[in-house]
């Protein structure tokens, strides 16, 4: 197989415009503050519309702030609608619902911008909960994540816990997450993003991301970092969509937005912050000081992503990122 090549010109030459329907905190980035900036630094223009407002993440131990109401979350999207936009609109964006109903808020707005541009794609980030946590979403949302979003989705990105929700078993293999992953795309997604992964085949000092296509299923083995932040996988999942969304390729996608998450984190546990540090590592995300290498789970879909000179060393693993 040819080796694929990239370059930091590639990451920000393709004007990408997205609407994204997430949580929003006044303190640290989670949400749409993790996800508005990251997708802004990769060049993308992005109409943020907030299910949430609230002044911190509730890991901190107390927040205050408001869920946003459906009505207003639809009434908001029909402003944009009304400025003639939806049409250069190349994708929808969804996180954190916050109410069930806000949910049916979202597919209303995905039906607009496909109507106005049917090539417009929609990637679910299916916020539901983790291991260790379980289920920390109003009853409602699990199911409409399940029974309405997934087969709309063309991209999902679950973590694991996530995965086994939507796919209704467990997971404790290789295989069976592969399978879990072919039963949910077998309903629409044409891509996915497995984070926090663990099975029986990952080393305790380890997390593995799984991303799968058509073209192949592919993984990245990663050692664990010091750190405990919110917020990577609400970045990590806008990453990958816009990287989908230019090169086509849920392989590429994964390599681009873990290598510049990584940096993120690195810099994160080495300055022992409390809060991701996207602000102080953003070059990581357009130019990013490592990249990571992709390991085909079949023979035949071996792929090595390849930086240019200079932009520093591929690595085979990486941090893995959390919510």
């Amino acid at each position: 197989m040819p080796l694929h090549r990239w370059s930091y010109l590639s990451v920000v030459a393709s004007a990408v415009n997205l609407l994204s329907i997430n949580s929003h905190v006044a303190y640290g980035h989670v949400g749409n503050a993790a996800a508005v900036f990251a997708l802004q630094r990769l060049g993308c223009e992005v109409w943020p519309v907030h299910t949430a407002l609230f002044s911190n993440h509730a890991g901190h131990g107390s927040f205050r702030g408001e869920m946003v109401e459906a009505s207003a979350v639809g009434d908001l999207v029909r402003g944009i609608e009304e400025r003639g936009v939806l049409a250069r609109c190349d994708g929808v964006l969804s996180g954190y619902l916050g109410k069930p109903e806000t949910g049916e808020a979202i597919l209303e707005a995905l039906a607009k911008v496909k109507a106005a541009n049917p090539a417009a794609r929609y990637c679910c980030d299916p916020v539901i909960g983790d291991t260790g946590r379980g289920v920390y979403v109003r009853a409602g949302i699990p199911e409409f994540l399940r029974e309405r979003a997934v087969p709309a989705a063309d991209v999902l990105t679950p973590n694991q816990f996530e995965l086994e929700h939507l796919s209704g078993g467990t997971a404790p293999t290789l295989a069976a997450l592969l399978a879990a992953a072919d039963a949910l795309a077998a309903r629409g997604p044409r891509a996915i993003l497995v984070t926090s992964v663990v099975t029986e085949e990952t080393p305790k000092d380890c997390i593995d991301l799984i991303a799968w296509e058509p073209a192949g299923r592919f993984r990245l083995r990663t050692p664990r970092l010091p750190v405990a932040v919110h917020g990577a996988g609400d970045a990590v999942a806008a990453l990958f969509f816009a990287h989908w969304l230019r090169t086509g390729s849920a392989a590429e996608a994964l390599s681009r937005a873990a290598s510049a998450i990584f940096g993120v984190l690195q810099k994160t546990a080495d300055q022992g912050a409390d809060e991701m540090l996207l602000i102080d590592a953003q070059e990581e995300l357009v130019k990013p000081s490592r990249m990571l290498a992709l390991v085909g789970l079949r023979p035949s879909e071996s792929l090595r992503i390849v930086p240019p000179a200079g932009t520093g060393r591929i690595l085979r693993s990486w941090a893995a990122p959390t919510r």
